[in-house]
């Protein structure tokens, strides 16, 4: 019975907050990613054949300002530092909102 109410409870918190978990996971696993590996890509662009697209660097600029390295960043790409502006300001509307939203899962 606990158990069940526990599930319900976290289950709960997870739908209802389901964007604001995401926007941090992200913002956390592109702080910790490693950079100086070679030329791996997550890109589709790239798989197709492409050898560049509007979004390449901006996961390496976000990392760049996330350690705050910010000429590095605008190296990789223009709008890394608006970019985590904008995610921050996101999640801080998401913390704060009395509003809570429930998805569909």
């Amino acid at each position: 019975m606990l158990r069940t109410l526990l599930f319900n409870k976290i289950f709960y918190l997870v739908k209802t907050r389901l964007e604001l978990l995401c926007w941090s996971a992200a913002l956390i696993l592109l702080f910790l990613m490693p950079v100086n590996i070679g030329e791996q890509s997550l890109c589709v662009f790239r798989f197709i054949g492409f050898n560049s697209c509007p979004g390449c660097g901006l996961g390496h600029a976000i990392h760049s300002v996330l350690h705050l390295q910010f000429g590095q960043s605008f190296h990789e790409h223009i709008f890394g530092i608006p970019a985590v502006l904008i995610i921050l300001n996101r999640i801080k509307h998401l913390s704060f909102s009395k509003k809570i939203i429930a998805y569909e899962i």
